[in-house]
């Protein structure tokens, strides 16, 4: 697992610059609102929360939700995707912290945190057990863990009608970055079994209560192919401590 993490932390530093350009472009456009409202649907209504953004990447989670006054940390695995997101917070006036840090195992006290947010990062955690009891211990009691992702692993999107699409989020991946990537999901999907299903067990094993899941996010924030265009079905799952 050591050896596939480092494989996906090689992968992300070589392609951190172009990815933190693409998110900063996220930023300033429509997309900006729709996952507000998005977030809207879930975060607890307490003002301001202590927000834990996992995998942060390029810190657009953590940057968003900050300029709505909250207090955000957002930790990430790879520190050129760290050093992006504390570029991408200076360049859009978004006070959050960001730290190099092992999703599975944030270094954090127990009760840090109201609220544990996350996006397109589950898929690739090779012990996804152990990472969601980790994030319940940060929650404080009431607490709410928001995971946007999708089951990448099994639902393959139809790679000639994507090809024809006139923009989407991987367009400008180079081939090379391409075919790394395919190859680091073809490790990851040894771990994975279907999702969100494979989730619900496991919150709820991990001690989480009112775990539930919704598969419209993907039509309301891509309804239409743009360069931010995610050509697989997302889904939120929330749970409560």
């Amino acid at each position: 697992m050591e050896n596939l993490k480092e494989h996906i932390k090689s992968y992300w530093t070589r392609r951190a610059p172009s990815f933190v350009r693409q998110r900063l472009r996220e930023f300033e456009s429509e997309k900006r609102e729709l996952w507000l409202a998005e977030f809207a649907r879930h975060l607890p209504e307490k003002r301001p929360l202590r927000i834990l953004d996992v995998g942060t990447g390029t810190g657009f989670l953590a940057c968003l939700l900050a300029a709505e006054g909250h207090t955000v940390t957002g930790i990430d695995l790879t520190a050129a995707m760290v050093s992006g997101a504390e570029a991408m917070a200076d360049a859009v006036d978004a006070p959050a912290t960001f730290l190099v840090m092992d999703a599975e195992r944030p270094d954090f006290p127990p009760e840090s945190f109201d609220a544990v947010v996350t996006r397109n990062l589950t898929w690739t955690l090779p012990d996804l057990e152990k990472a969601y009891r980790s994030w319940r211990e940060l929650l404080v009691k009431g607490g709410t863990l928001i995971n946007f992702d999708a089951d990448y692993c099994h639902e393959f999107s139809d790679a000639e009608e994507v090809a024809l699409l006139p923009n989407h989020a991987h367009k400008l991946i180079p081939a090379d970055l391409a075919e790394e990537n395919d190859e680091i999901t073809q490790e990851l999907c040894a771990y994975q079994k279907r999702r969100p299903e494979w989730d619900l067990r496991l919150l709820l094993d991990a001690g989480f209560s009112r775990v539930t899941v919704d598969t419209g996010v993907w039509k309301r924030v891509y309804a239409e192919p743009d360069e931010f265009y995610n050509p697989t079905p997302i889904f939120a799952i929330t749970a409560t401590k």
